[in-house]
């Protein structure tokens, strides 16, 4: 009986095909770092500027400074896969968003239950959102100033 392969077709812990150049791997601290400027928003209320600004002031000064950072850093850094990077830092942002709402008592914290649940996915899901839109931008950031390649 001949010995198996070390490589079945379609197997993803393979070596894969030789012709076909590996994927960059995701760089996880930079995924977490830019996935923590959702300490922010507490900063914003800490140092008083929340009540300055107002809701909605502050809304667009702590949403604006993120996505030019992410957009910047993904886009004129060398970021590899920068759309998975910042959908993923939109992830890591949902979550410390989350649990921001539920450990300092914000608004909307005392839900219990499913409801709880629904609001924790919904701001996962609007954070990824938010990443992904950042992503393509810093993509298409990038293509912009490589001439379009």
């Amino acid at each position: 009986m001949p010995p198996e392969p070390d490589h079945r077709p379609g197997d993803p812990t393979g070596p894969g095909d030789p012709d076909v150049p590996a994927r960059p791997p995701v760089s996880w601290p930079l995924v977490f770092g830019l996935g923590a400027l959702a300490l922010l928003w507490p900063l914003t209320r800490l140092t008083g500027l929340a009540g300055t600004l107002g809701t909605p002031g502050t809304a667009l000064l702590v949403l604006g400074t993120i996505a030019l950072t992410w957009i910047g850093v993904a886009g004129l850094g060398r970021v590899p896969r920068p759309v998975l990077t910042l959908v993923l830092a939109g992830a890591v942002h949902g979550a410390v968003l989350v649990v921001q709402s539920h450990t300092l008592g914000w608004p909307g914290a005392g839900a219990d239950g499913a409801l709880a649940a629904v609001a924790a996915v919904a701001e996962v899901g609007r954070s990824v959102l938010f990443g992904l839109l950042a992503g393509l931008a810093a993509r298409g950031l990038r293509r912009a100033r490589e001439g379009g390649r």
